[in-house]
């Protein structure tokens, strides 16, 4: 059923808590491979950081990078899964749209990310890149809520 699923984390606790329920789908549905997805951020200068200069911005990119490539490695040498691929995706953009269009692209059968369940006000200040994946992603996303999550509406 799944045979490729897609792992987006973004260098948190509480994103690598999917990370079990992986394990578990992947054991247990002969998944192929499993891609750990990093999305890196447009950088785009406020009026406060207009004197970075283009070889610091630079620079800054470039060590942001590094460290999600090596973050990536890290999770990929922790997590336990026997005869199933683990693939590292570095990509640049809005988080929530390029996850989506990486799974279309790259016909991926399932999205596994954490989410706070935050709802109403706290929702609607903060966002939700697991919200907006879940709306704009064409396939299944398990959303797992992160340990601590409060429960109500």
């Amino acid at each position: 059923m799944y045979k490729k699923i897609l792992v987006p984390l973004d260098g948190s606790e509480m994103a690598e808590c999917v990370l079990p329920h992986v394990e578990s789908i992947a054991k247990g549905c002969g998944v192929g491979s499993v891609i750990l997805i990093r999305v890196l951020d447009t950088y785009i200068p406020s009026s406060y950081h207009a004197h970075i200069s283009e070889t610091l911005k630079k620079e800054l990119d470039e060590n942001s990078e590094k460290w999600a490539k090596e973050y990536l490695d890290e999770v990929a040498g922790r997590i336990s899964l026997d005869g199933v691929g683990v693939e590292r995706q570095l990509i640049m953009g809005r988080p929530a749209e390029r996850i989506a269009e990486y799974a279309t692209e790259n016909e991926i059968d399932l999205i596994t990310i954490a989410t706070h369940g935050r709802s109403g006000v706290s929702r609607w200040a903060w966002g939700s890149v697991a919200d907006r994946i879940l709306r704009s992603a064409c396939v299944p996303v398990l959303m797992i809520k992160a340990p601590g999550c409060v429960e109500g509406i």
